[in-house]
């Protein structure tokens, strides 16, 4: 490997490690209690970070909990005691609004990913989770702080804080790695 491409390897992981060490670990164990205690989740993101919610959802099923995602064919309607769990990195995605708002007409509880905090996403939300990093709305000019492209940064804080999600939803709710690796699909 190249000295550049270290150096750039390097950079891109000490930004991701910067971002993830200023989310609130209070915070992120009051969602897992959320997720935990939800009758059903439903996920939803846009572009890149709907693939980090969509791999969000697999372990989540794989931790025996009840998760859909928007969009599938087997999607169940929202309601009472549900959880939406929304990623918006720039906090103003319309199709992210619209849906915060049939979530919240049902009576779930939006549970919002965000950059900004003072966003229309986050004013909609019963519970946001920060995530402090770059996104497509603060790419460019002054606003500009990670080497990554575009969202690269938040999509990326995305999949690690996920990740460790599942750990912290694996003690809290007992399932074993076993349990978790008898829910993998076998149509592979």
């Amino acid at each position: 490997m190249s000295d550049k491409s270290k150096s750039l390897f390097e950079t891109a992981l000490d930004e991701l490690g910067g971002v993830l060490a200023r989310v609130d670990e209070h915070r992120i164990d009051a969602a897992c209690k959320m997720l935990a205690g939800a009758r059903q989740i439903v996920v939803y993101g846009c572009g890149r970070e709907a693939l980090q919610a969509k791999g969000f959802a697999m372990r989540l099923y794989h931790l025996g909990l009840p998760v859909a995602v928007v969009g599938d064919m087997t999607t169940p309607p929202l309601g009472p005691g549900d959880v939406f769990l929304v990623s918006s990195g720039p906090g103003e995605t319309s199709t992210v609004l619209t849906l915060m708002q049939v979530a919240n007409d049902a009576g779930a509880t939006n549970l919002l990913l965000t950059a900004q905090d003072d966003g229309s996403a986050a004013k909609r939300a019963d519970f946001t989770l920060l995530i402090p990093a770059q996104t497509m709305a603060s790419d460019q000019g002054a606003r500009k702080t990670s080497v990554l492209p575009m969202g690269s940064v938040f999509e990326g804080a995305l999949f690690l804080l996920f990740e460790v999600m599942v750990l912290k939803l694996k003690d809290l709710i007992g399932a074993s790695p076993d349990a978790m690796r008898a829910r993998h699909t076998n149509m592979e």
